[in-house]
This record gives C-alpha cells, sequence and structure tokens, in this order.
C-alpha cells in the first residue's frame, strides 16, 4: 500500500481518482492548490505525487521543480496538456511519468506500477551516496563510510538509517520513526529521538551543531535528505 497525494483542482476528477486507489488498498491524500500541496507534504510522509499542471494558484512544473530540490519522491503528471512542450517541460523539471486528460484508472495504476519496479530495483542495490560524495551507506552489508572511513553503528542506529533512507528526502512523522524502529508501544517515547538523533549526528554530520544531512521539523518529525 502507498499513500498518495493527488494535486488536481477538479474535485470530481480527484474523488474519482481516490476512490479507485483506495479499493486498490492505497491511502489517498487530497489537495487542491500548490499552497494546499506543500501544508500536505509538510505534516505527512508522501509516497508518490499525482499532479495536475493546471492549479489555480501556481503552475505545476515549479511544483516539480519544489519538490525536486530536497526530494526524490515520485512523481507522476496528470494533465490535459497534450503539447509535447508541456511534457518535456515537466519530464525535464523532474517528473517520473506524464499521463494525458481523459484518462483510465487502470492507467495511472500501471504508471504506479512501473515506478514501483523502478524504485524496486533501485532500492535493491542497498547504496544511498549523498550528494557530496561524503557519506556511502550500503544498506545490504551494513556498511557504512564517512569520508571514506568506516563507521560503526549499534542496531537501533542502524534501523533509524535504513527508516531514512527508505524515505529519503520525505518528511517522517515521529511516530512512524518510533513505530518501524522500537516497534507499535513507543509512539509516543518522543525522547528516544532526540536520544538517537543526536547520535546519528555526531557520527555522521561535519558539523552536529548545523545538520547537513538529518534535520528536525519541530513538532512533526525528522528528514533525510542525502
Amino acid at each position: 500500500m502507498k499513500r498518495i497525494l493527488i494535486v488536481e483542482d477538479d474535485s470530481d476528477i480527484a474523488t474519482a481518482v481516490r476512490i479507485g486507489l483506495q479499493a486498490k488498498g492505497h491511502e489517498v491524500l487530497l489537495a487542491g492548490s500548490g499552497r494546499q500541496m506543500n501544508e500536505v507534504l509538510s505534516g505527512n510522509r508522501i509516497d508518490v505525487i499525482l499532479l495536475d499542471l493546471g492549479l489555480p494558484d501556481v503552475d505545476g512544473i515549479d511544483l516539480i521543480s519544489q519538490v525536486r530540490r530536497w526530494s526524490d519522491m515520485p512523481i507522476v503528471v496528470v494533465s490535459a496538456r497534450h503539447d509535447s512542450h508541456g511534457k518535456v517541460a515537466a519530464l525535464d523539471a523532474g517528473a517520473d511519468d506524464y499521463v494525458t486528460k481523459p484518462f483510465s484508472l487502470g492507467e495511472v495504476l500501471a504508471r504506479l506500477r512501473a515506478i514501483d519496479r523502478r524504485s524496486s530495483a533501485s532500492v535493491d542495490s542497498g547504496i544511498v551516496r549523498t550528494a557530496d560524495g561524503r557519506m556511502v551507506i550500503d544498506l545490504a552489508s551494513h556498511v557504512l563510510e564517512v569520508e571514506e572511513v568506516p563507521v560503526h553503528l549499534t542496531p537501533l542506529e542502524w534501523k533509524m538509517l535504513e527508516v531514512f533512507a527508505k524515505h529519503k528526502g520525505a518528511l517522517v512523522d515521529a511516530k512512524t520513526l518510533l513505530t518501524e524502529v522500537w516497534g507499535p508501544g513507543f509512539g509516543g517515547e518522543r525522547g528516544y529521538l532526540r536520544i538517537y538523533m543526536s547520535h546519528l549526528r555526531q557520527k555522521l554530520e561535519a558539523d552536529p551543531a548545523r545538520p547537513e544531512y538529518f534535520h528536525t521539523h519541530t513538532g512533526m518529525g525528522y528528514r533525510f535528505t542525502p
């Protein structure tokens, strides 16, 4: 199951797609504008964005560029624009796929499956590198290097790092992080996060007081930006 954000100002289309995706077991959130999209993204972990380009407050191309500054989460454009220029612009901005209206739910689901296969192939490699090349994480082998020097992590620190790598670029809320690392009974133990985030920063950040990779969003959660 994926958590999918539909960004669409036509409520009839948004509702129809939401019902279809929910019937396939996905969790769906809705946003009718660029402002609402950013509000949803700031407070929720999202796996895929279905984005209409013709929004009332901002051009969808600009939104794609904004998201790509901090995340590589899949973006599928769903647009009435049939011209090749619009499609090329969206893909160049960072969209993963492009579906033109009118479309069938089956077509959207097929695109989501294709993205999932590509993502799975990428994750299977098990290698995550920071953009500056300073840190390399081999999740499959449990090997971590910072500036080409091996770094030891405890089992709990590894679990945290794996969750962040799985959701790299996305906001991970505190409850999700606690549940995935410590278990379902620890969703309220936020003190654990502060302690272990401090440990990760001490081991992985060049300047733990000014983190470049592990960012705190007060009252919401944390974001890993490799």
